[in-house]
């Protein structure tokens, strides 16, 4: 009977330590005076950023410090705040970091800018690549050519032949390839005689 007893208090006590952590877990409910200020509610913990987190908005943070700007901001949109009058003093009290969206100013317009000046750029050096680059005008294949493809058709192992079709290719180019076709040709074609 005593061990019974004893056996009963331990899963019981055990059971309860189990349970701790959850009975622990708060779940945070504020009411609102209006449907109007919980869907503000909602979007800007989204657009706040937790000052300890970084990464995480005050809405998915468990940190203190986004408990205590979750209820902040609750106040204040009670009070009749606008959004941005909550963004100004959030910034105002913890520094543009807190926004995952900062504003426009002196210290953040490389920041917003950097994206369209990259893409302009990358399309200017492009533009610029392609007007340089010689037109390779179709033409029939040289003398030296013609042999090259001929003796290399002659020769019955496929990928022996794919490498001296590739390298005779290469023969054409106007590029870094020019400095690698004589290496190709010499390492995959017969020699001419």
């Amino acid at each position: 009977m005593r061990s019974a007893l004893r056996a009963l208090m331990t899963a019981l006590i055990s059971g309860q330590l189990w349970l701790a952590p959850i009975a622990l877990a708060v779940i945070e409910t504020y009411d609102f005076s209006s449907l109007d200020l919980e869907v503000r509610y909602h979007q800007l913990s989204q657009e706040l950023r937790c000052p300890k987190c970084q990464n995480q908005n005050i809405a998915d943070s468990n940190a203190p410090i986004a408990r205590d700007l979750r209820v902040v901001l609750h106040e204040q949109l009670e009070q009749g705040a606008t959004d941005d009058e909550i963004l100004a003093y959030m910034v105002a009290r913890y520094g543009e970091f807190v926004r995952y969206r900062p504003g426009v100013d002196r210290n953040t317009v490389l920041l917003w800018a950097a994206p369209g000046l990259l893409l302009i750029l990358g399309a200017v050096g492009l533009l610029f690549h392609f007007r340089q680059r010689p037109e390779a005008a179709a033409s029939e294949l040289t003398e030296a050519e013609q042999r090259k493809s001929r003796d290399c058709s002659e020769n019955p192992e496929i990928e022996y032949r794919f490498y001296c079709l590739c390298a005779a290719a290469l023969c054409r180019c106007r590029s870094l390839a020019d400095l690698v076709a004589p290496y190709l040709a010499s390492r995959w074609c017969p020699r001419d005689q």
